[in-house]
């Protein structure tokens, strides 16, 4: 599983990748990417709350390209971004 989910963390990478000429010093907006790529989701059982669907599953992704120094994360105000890593 964890293969398959890093084959998904370089898909993404790929995305910000081509994303960040269009974008005011390569920072791209992780909203954009989760409403474009359809990566949010409810992730509790039906029985359960929850209040609409989250982006867990990019901030998975974008850990593990994190963690591997690929790219950098930047916060302004209530909004998200990455970039790639120089």
């Amino acid at each position: 599983m964890h293969k398959l989910i890093e084959v998904l963390a370089f898909e993404l990478l790929q995305e910000i990748k081509e994303r960040e000429s269009k974008h005011k010093e390569r920072w791209v907006p992780v909203a954009s990417i989760n409403n474009d790529l359809e990566l949010k989701f409810v992730a509790v059982p039906k029985e359960n709350t929850q209040y609409g669907e989250k982006g867990w599953l990019f901030s998975i992704l974008a850990r593990i390209l994190e963690d591997k120094e690929l790219i950098e994360f930047n916060k302004v105000g209530n909004s998200s971004f990455y970039r790639t890593s120089p």
